[in-house]
């Protein structure tokens, strides 16, 4: 295995047999596309990330992950999230 720049592990590519190395393959693809098919029937995560992102370059946080701890734990989210998921069914 190579040390990568910060002495990080790189992939070891002998660590799996070919046929192992397909099955990963194939498992990452299946992942990737239910995961698109996830994120494509569940707007309010769009709504979720999309509401962080606006609020992060709006407020140029100096601590993001406290930033995002604050963001994703305010008990209003979830209203918040929901009446955007009305406005946009009363829009369509």
């Amino acid at each position: 295995m190579a040390t990568l720049q910060g002495g990080l592990l790189g992939p070891d590519p002998g660590a799996l047999s070919p046929a192992q190395q397909e099955q990963l393959r194939n498992f990452k693809i299946q992942t990737r596309i239910a995961n698109e098919k996830y994120l494509r029937t569940h707007k309010e995560v769009e709504l979720l990330l999309s509401g962080f992102f606006r609020e992060m370059f709006l407020k140029r946080p100096g601590n993001i992950q406290e930033f995002a701890a604050d963001y994703f734990t305010d008990p209003r989210l979830p209203n918040k999230i929901h009446m955007q998921l009305i406005k946009e069914k009363k829009a369509a």
